[in-house]
């Protein structure tokens, strides 16, 4: 009798295992391919860095997209994902299964936020735009040119000119710091791509100075077709060892004292930047010039002009002599009146 019974026992053991196997076989497998709880076409989730698959199952619990933190826990870690969840703002869009978030977490689909560096800005503009922005962490405390390019790591370089102007993406979580170097990289790649493409014999010894004179050439015209013929005036000016005599310096060198116009005064200012003063390039760029204007600048028009002078319209006349630009100053800046100054290049 006793050994019946024993039999009995063993017999519902195994069919209550067997049974409580394929239940919860069941139910894991309708976990795993139903899709979650969610009201709405789409929802944002948040997985901030450093988050565990522990936390992130308990979150989505939390907030009622899954009934059981401990499966999804479990579906993570046989499908091998439980370490590799990656940080970031995520879109989840209706009839998403368990299955398709441990894949959208390790894949690292993340939301992209965008942020577009403009051709021409200054270095305190990008700081400027950053601070602003509603979505990048902020972490520069000490917002002088010195300071955020040593915690760049950059303290040997100028800032102006070094970030490329162009529209980024990152997720949620990115820092300023951090954008920063991605810009800065971008730059030099960019900057050193299209130097190793130059014309040949241009007066530019190094790359550096592609992009001092890619700044003035980006402050001097917004007309992408008028960049190579702007750059072929200034290219023959440095050849010629003539002052390149370009406004957009001397308002940079002026600073917080520029109030809009450019007074005789302010011509004879002394400051490095002053082209009418010193000859050659200034010393660093006066702005983040594009690729466009770095092109430019090592890929002049074929030109003789070594003059020009704004119409009004964004676009130049170009002049191959002082008579023809003293003219054009006339024309265009003075309506035919005679210069109080005597007119200058650029």
């Amino acid at each position: 009798m006793l050994l019946k019974l024993l039999k009995k026992i063993i017999y519902l053991g195994l069919v209550l295992g067997i049974t409580g196997s394929l239940f919860l076989g069941y139910k894991f497998n309708r976990f795993q391919h139903e899709p979650i709880n969610m009201q709405g076409e789409a929802i944002r989730f948040i997985i901030p860095s450093g988050n565990t698959v522990r936390q992130v199952a308990q979150k989505l619990a939390d907030n009622g997209y899954i009934e059981d933190p401990v499966m999804f826990i479990a579906l993570a870690r046989i499908q091998g994902e439980n370490t590799v969840i990656k940080a970031g703002e995520y879109l989840i869009e209706s009839g998403v299964t368990p299955d398709d978030l441990i894949r959208i977490f390790s894949q690292g689909d993340a939301v992209q936020h965008g942020f577009t560096i403009i051709e021409g800005w200054s270095f305190a503009q990008v700081l400027d735009a950053l601070a602003q922005h509603p979505i990048l962490v902020q972490t520069i405390q000490d917002r002088s040119p010195t300071a955020v390019m040593a915690q760049l790591g950059l303290e040997l370089e100028h800032p102006e000119g070094w970030f490329l102007p162009d529209t980024y993406h990152f997720p949620r979580g990115t820092t300023d710091l951090e954008f920063l170097r991605r810009a800065h990289h971008s730059m030099k790649n960019k900057l050193n791509a299209l130097w190793a493409e130059r014309e040949p014999d241009l007066p530019l010894k190094t790359p550096y100075d592609a992009l001092i004179l890619a700044s003035i050439i980006e402050k001097e015209t917004g007309a992408v077709f008028e960049r190579p013929l702007i750059a072929a005036a200034f290219v023959e000016r440095l050849r010629r060892g003539m002052r390149l005599q370009t406004d957009p310096t001397i308002i940079y060198g002026l600073g917080a004292d520029f109030d809009g116009d450019i007074r005789y005064a302010d011509l004879r200012k002394n400051t490095p930047y002053n082209t009418y003063l010193h000859r050659g390039l200034p010393p660093t760029p006066i702005a983040m010039p594009g690729a466009d204007a770095i092109h430019a600048a090592l890929h002049p028009a074929r030109s003789k002009a070594i003059y020009f002078v704004s119409k009004g319209d964004g676009t130049h006349h170009f002049s191959t002599t002082l008579e023809e630009h003293n003219a054009a100053v006339r024309k265009y800046q003075l309506n035919g009146r005679k210069p109080k100054r005597k007119a200058e290049p650029g």
